[in-house]
C-alpha cells in the first residue's frame, strides 16, 4: 500500500478525532503555617502558605529558629558571651557618669504669678476675721478650777470676747 494521495486530507481526519486538553487546577492546599492551616487554591506550584501575611510569619519564626540553631553552637554562644560584656560595660560607664554630683544652684520661681491661683480672692478674704490672740495664762487657767470662796466669774477677768474651744 503506498503513501495516500492528499496528505493534507490525513492530517485533517486526525486532528478532528483529538480532544483538546483543558489545563488541570490543582486541588485544594493547607497552608503550611503553623495555626493557620486554612485550604486555599494555589496560584503557583510551590506555593506553600496561603496569604502574604502568613508567608511573611513563616519567614520570621524561620529565621527565629536559624538564631536559636545558632546561639546552641560554640561560635554563637562566645559570640553572645562577648554581646553581654560589651553591654555590661556600657551600664557601668552609664552609671560612672550618673553619680557625679552636679552643682546647681538653688530653683527659683520666676513667674510673678505662680501663687495666685492658690490664694482666695479678696471678696472672701473680708468674711475671715482672724482670731483674737488668747494668752497661756487664760489656756491654762481654763482647766483650774475656781479656789474655795471665789466667785464663778473670777476666770472671766482673765479674757474678754473670747471663747476658748475644748481641743484636746
Amino acid at each position: 500500500m503506498g503513501p495516500p494521495e492528499n496528505h493534507t486530507r490525513a492530517q485533517e481526519r486526525q486532528a478532528a478525532g483529538r480532544r483538546k486538553r483543558r489545563a488541570r487546577r490543582p486541588r485544594l492546599r493547607r497552608c503550611l503555617l503553623k495555626g493557620c492551616e486554612q485550604r486555599y487554591q494555589p496560584t503557583q506550584a510551590q506555593q506553600r502558605y496561603c496569604s502574604e501575611n502568613c508567608r511573611k510569619e513563616a519567614r520570621e519564626w524561620s529565621r527565629w529558629k536559624a538564631q536559636q540553631r545558632y546561639r546552641e553552637t560554640t561560635a554563637g554562644q562566645a559570640k553572645r558571651n562577648h554581646q553581654s560584656r560589651r553591654y555590661r560595660e556600657r551600664v557601668k560607664s552609664r552609671k560612672a557618669t550618673e553619680a557625679k554630683p552636679v552643682d546647681k544652684g538653688a530653683r527659683v520661681i520666676t513667674q510673678e504669678h505662680f501663687f495666685r491661683a492658690h490664694v482666695r480672692p479678696a471678696g472672701l478674704l473680708r468674711g475671715l476675721r482672724a482670731p483674737a490672740a488668747k494668752s497661756v495664762a487664760a489656756l491654762l487657767l481654763r482647766i483650774v478650777p475656781a479656789s474655795i470662796g471665789a466667785s464663778a466669774a473670777a476666770g472671766t477677768a482673765l479674757e474678754t470676747g473670747t471663747h476658748l474651744s475644748r481641743r484636746y
